[in-house]
């Protein structure tokens, strides 16, 4: 990863990621414990476009997924009960949802961050699936 990648994840991590993380909770119903591999997440020639690829890959996803779940108090309460912690990653190797898993309370969301970024709502579907079918 170069400079320009690790200034652009880092201005994400330190400016963006904070309001998201603020969403992603209050859909939630409470205060999510969430792991991001940031040095995983920031791909070469990229980093002018991390803003738009990181919410669209992984947090609003999520965001969406944890709203429609949580839509009530029994939502609301299995996500709190269920989801012990969530896991963003970028292993190279998915490039669609087939990389998400929910196991033993943990969300495991492993997606290449510069593919497929306007398939926000494949992946919000897959991680409300995979959330109601372990919660």
């Amino acid at each position: 990863m170069g400079l320009a990648e690790r200034r652009s994840a880092e201005r994400f991590k330190n400016e963006d990621y904070p309001g998201w993380k603020s969403r992603i909770d209050e859909a939630a119903g409470f205060e999510v414990s969430i792991d991001i591999a940031w040095d995983e997440l920031a791909v070469p020639d990229y980093a002018d476009r991390y803003a738009e690829y990181f919410p669209a890959v992984f947090f609003q996803p999520l965001l969406d997924a944890f709203g429609a779940i949580g839509v009530d108090d029994m939502g609301k309460d299995a996500l709190r009960e269920g989801v012990s912690k969530v896991v963003v990653k970028n292993s190279g190797q998915y490039f669609s949802p087939t990389g998400f898993t929910f196991a033993d309370g943990v969300l495991t969301l492993d997606h290449m961050s510069d593919s497929n970024t306007h398939h926000v709502e494949e992946r919000t579907k897959a991680i409300q699936a995979l959330l109601e079918a372990g919660l």
